[in-house]
């Protein structure tokens, strides 16, 4: 629950780096709540309130577009790769695709232009002694 308070929190910062970690939990939360939406939208038998959780569901879906964005630009920049990549969404299907297997990748070491890698912290505070 941290890592989707966390990107929600951090919701419009388009900068610096996300691990796989904080990306896959904030997405698994996002598929968690839509599908417990949509089952109530469903079991729901009175059509005036089926229609009010489904307003629910698109308020929350528009809620968390900026936050979705910005975690999947900072993942991307994890990669040593542009937030801009972003606009491959508008492929259809092969798109999502594309982005979908550049999420999957392994953190580029190190720092890069985007920051430190979050994945080790601080480099600060690392456990290791420099002599």
């Amino acid at each position: 629950m941290e890592w989707y308070s966390k990107v929600l929190k951090n919701y419009a910062n388009f900068y610096g780096r996300a691990r796989r970690k904080e990306l896959w939990i904030y997405n698994l939360f996002n598929a968690i709540i839509f599908i417990v939406l949509f089952i109530l939208q469903a079991l729901i038998t009175n059509p005036a309130v089926a229609i009010i959780i489904g307003l629910l569901t698109g308020i929350y879906a528009l809620g968390v577009l900026v936050p979705s964005l910005a975690v999947t630009a900072r993942r991307l920049h994890d990669i040593g790769m542009s937030g801009w990549l972003l606009l491959i969404y508008l492929v259809p299907f092969l798109g999502g695709l594309a982005i979908f297997v550049l999420a999957c990748l392994d953190s580029q070491a190190g720092d890069n232009e985007h920051g430190p890698n979050p994945k080790y912290g601080d480099s600060s505070k690392s456990d290791t002694v420099s002599i």
